[in-house]
């Protein structure tokens, strides 16, 4: 078993991000390829944006510290600290509207049964 601090991940990557020209950055805190279930801290300064991007499968975005907007189609979805989204099973992005990190949890589409 494995004890990980998200607040303390946030901040790590939230100052990551402000260093980076991409005014982001990500950690896998669980998973990777051997697994199913994917977690990855995500950070974004505030204005930065996730562009459009296809749902790979089912999924969740907890938000650690900050305020975001996840949009789909016509729909925007307003989070800050202590929300969850569930992401919809259709393209969508994340914009920062201040300084986050959210938790994404993920099930790639095809690895659900394969374990």
């Amino acid at each position: 078993m494995q004890k990980h601090s998200l607040d303390a991940l946030a901040r790590e990557q939230i100052d990551k991000a402000g260093r980076s020209s991409a005014a982001r950055a990500a950690r896998t805190v669980v998973g990777g390829n051997e697994r199913v279930l994917r977690q990855t801290l995500v950070a974004l300064k505030a204005g930065a944006d996730l562009d459009e991007h296809e749902n790979p499968g089912e999924a969740t975005l907890y938000v650690v510290r900050g305020r975001v907007k996840v949009s789909a189609g016509g729909d925007t979805w307003d989070a800050r600290s202590g929300d969850l989204v569930e992401i919809p099973a259709a393209r969508h992005a994340v914009h920062a509207v201040e300084d986050s990190a959210f938790l994404l949890t993920a099930v790639p589409r095809g690895r659900s049964d394969s374990h």
